[in-house]
């Protein structure tokens, strides 16, 4: 969601263009930037707790809408965290909720929720940049995309123990109205749910990043539904306690955030092996040319975990992860380096050339 405040009113309707540099706009220099992300999330996983895991990442974003009124604002679900951006008049709605949240973490939840907030114009001074676009995934459901390396610079510094929100006491619960996890369980259609990240490193231009990206794309697009990890049939009778329909189901699956940009392409798709390897095989040549950076996970669901309001009446924005840890365990490998060749793959099978 985009707050009215940013001088942009042009919304993609294809995912591909927003893989296009020249579409985000720069936020200005006096906006807020908050970045959360649980601590030791991986272990967290490990130890089947990635429901309260993806929860202290929605309730970010549920309190803080509710806390500034509106929901119509920047903002990306991560997994095991968020990221948001707000006007500088949003800073005590914005610091309330994060300390919150937090509070709410560590007592209700019991996980450590590290809570960052400082300005795009901070971010500048480093290099790097925040700018924004809009992906409409249906006439209800409009995502934020993120580009610049700003968010990601600036999750690396909160976890160095800069910008740092102090976690308030937990006296006050944060407002989670209309936040719903129903943790329902999509198992793969075509043979694999792939949890995936992939970063630009910081001298890759976007134009070959965007490039890349879209190599990537074309060999998941070429499945029906683009890959698309929600079922086109309802899989079953009630989504957050209540009735749905077939006409409901499809808002439900059009709505969902499975494809999107967050300074580097953030995807959870349901796809066939082969797919996988051919864009493993992509992948590892450009990391290989120092491109890029990636991680991937293989599991056998996908996961549909929060709702929050989308700021339409009635309309919700569907949060998806990997049930077998997902996005924190695709951000574990990349960071570790940990790029084994996939079990599928048989010794002395050909490597797919790239798309």
């Amino acid at each position: 969601m985009i707050n009215s405040h940013v001088q942009s009113h042009q919304v993609y309707d294809e995912f591909s263009l927003v893989l296009e540099p020249d579409v985000y706009e720069p936020l200005p220099d006096d906006w807020l930037i908050g970045i959360t992300d649980v601590v030791n999330s991986t272990t967290a996983i490990r130890s089947g707790r990635y429901e309260d895991v993806n929860y202290a990442g929605a309730s970010v974003i549920a309190a803080l809408g509710n806390a500034w009124g509106s929901f119509d604002f920047p903002f990306v679900f991560r997994g095991d965290g968020a990221a948001f951006a707000l006007p500088p008049q949003g800073i005590m709605a914005a610091t309330s909720a994060l300390r919150q949240v937090a509070g709410f973490a560590r007592a209700d939840l019991d996980l450590t929720l590290l809570i960052g907030l400082l300005t795009v114009g901070e971010i500048r001074t480093s290099g790097r940049d925040v700018r924004i676009a809009r992906y409409a995934a249906s006439e209800n459901a409009t995502y934020a995309m993120f580009t610049g390396g700003g968010l990601k610079w600036a999750e690396q510094q909160i976890k160095n123990g800069r910008y740092l929100v102090k976690p308030g006491r937990y006296a006050t619960k944060p407002d989670l109205t209309g936040l719903s996890c129903d943790w329902t369980p999509f198992p793969s259609q075509r043979g694999e749910i792939l949890s995936l990240l992939v970063e630009p490193r910081d001298h890759t231009s976007p134009e070959v990043f965007a490039a890349l990206a879209k190599r990537v794309l074309a060999v998941f697009d070429a499945t029906p539904r683009q890959s698309q990890p929600v079922p086109g049939r309802i899989p079953l009778a009630k989504v957050s306690g209540r009735q749905i329909d077939a006409k409901g189901w499809s808002a439900v699956a059009s709505n969902s955030d499975f494809r999107k940009f967050d300074d580097g392409l953030r995807l959870t798709l349901d796809c066939t092996p082969g797919q996988i390897d051919s864009v493993e095989a992509i992948l590892i040549r450009a990391r290989v040319r120092g491109e890029i950076d990636f991680g991937l996970h293989r599991q056998s669901h996908a996961l549909m975990t929060c709702l929050v309001p989308s700021g339409r009446p009635g309309s919700h924005l569907h949060f998806l992860d990997g049930m077998g840890g997902g996005y924190a365990r695709a951000a574990e490998k990349m960071e570790e380096g940990a790029f084994a060749i996939a079990p599928s793959r048989q010794p002395g099978r050909p490597v797919a050339a790239e798309a």
